[in-house]
């Protein structure tokens, strides 16, 4: 059996033609390096025809047909599994050095998987690596994570945030105050694309699925780390290796269910780090900023200011604040 350098996990749902463009980044990346390489699409249950295509163009391309949408870290985990990693039987399937999960919203640029890969092999203390991540307008978008604190859990991406945005635990939290250049030594990276040693993820284990989406790497990452601990891992980005990431293509699909799966999350990570304690008290929090929102946004319908935005907005808030987190 040929020996794999590299697995590429890509987990879809309803972005045809944005997968269409990241996988043919992907091979025109990897082309002429000399790499041995795999891609298994996951798809969760498009009807976009995503998975036909993909078998069509890229009949080198692994792709598997989800009948239900099982999130991101499910998906993800049938794609390690494809690849070779958590199996219980002997296959006889021997899994890449590394493995990688990959946004099918992303579009390689140049040689950054190579870069990656090689960062890897020079740094045998590293456990996973990440890319520089960019918009498709090309400006810098946030990936460097330290782990969060309980003020950066109540302040990150919440109505708190949006009346205080240069707040400084959520600063710190995406390490704002550090340029985004070279190379630095992380706690977490944003998971849009993340490359781990294939033995430091067997020692952690899958992905935990009861995140439907949303710090699930957070999470992984943390647990990578820890199972590793006796090695002095580390986890890098890599400011030189570049991806494009046209972000929340899938889940904006769905604003509502966005909110709600984020917080889900946030609250599910929170209780495992901090306890049940702060866990409810969050809760509590994000249902009373969800009002405030709703409150602000009926305000401005009855002023008369663009009454179809405020409808819709106001429509979602009540769902994220009916489904109680």
């Amino acid at each position: 059996m040929t020996y794999l350098d590299l697995g590429i996990v890509i987990v879809s749902w309803n972005v045809h033609d944005l997968l269409r463009r990241c996988l043919y980044s992907v091979v025109a990346s990897l082309r002429d390096t000399g790499l041995g390489y795999r891609v298994v699409v996951v798809d969760n249950a498009s009807h976009d025809g995503s998975a036909a295509m993909a078998r069509t163009e890229f009949p080198d391309a692994v792709v598997i047909e989800n009948s239900i949408n099982c999130g991101f870290a499910g998906g993800s985990n049938d794609g390690l599994r494809a690849l070779g990693l958590f199996r219980q039987e002997t296959s006889g399937r021997r899994a890449p050095r590394y493995v990688m999960l990959l946004n099918p919203d992303t579009e390689i640029l140049g040689d950054a998987l190579l870069r990656l890969v090689q960062y890897l092999d020079n740094h045998p203390e590293t456990v996973a690596a990440g890319p520089q991540l960019r918009y498709g307008d090309g400006s810098l978008q946030s990936s460097r994570r330290r782990f969060p604190s309980i003020p950066a859990l109540f302040m990150e991406s919440t109505l708190l945030e949006q009346w205080w945005p240069r707040n400084p635990w959520a600063r710190r939290y995406r390490m704002e105050e550090r340029p985004a250049t070279g190379e630095q030594i992380v706690d977490w990276l944003v998971g849009a694309a993340l490359v781990v040693r294939s033995e430091a993820a067997e020692l952690a284990g899958p992905l935990d699925e009861a995140f439907f989406m949303y710090s699930e790497e957070l999470e992984w990452q943390q647990r990578i780390k820890r199972a590793s601990r006796g090695r002095r891992p580390t986890i890098v980005y890599l400011a030189g290796a570049v991806i494009i990431h046209h972000e929340g293509r899938s889940s904006e699909q769905n604003i509502a269910r966005r909110h709600i799966n984020f917080n889900r999350s946030k609250l599910r990570y929170t209780r495992q780090r901090f306890g049940p304690f702060i866990a409810a008290v969050l809760r509590v929090f994000l249902l009373i900023t969800y009002f405030a929102q709703a409150a602000i946004e009926a305000g401005k319908w009855l002023m008369g200011h663009k009454r179809d935005l405020r409808t819709a907005r106001v429509r979602q808030y009540l769902r994220v604040i009916g489904s109680g987190l």
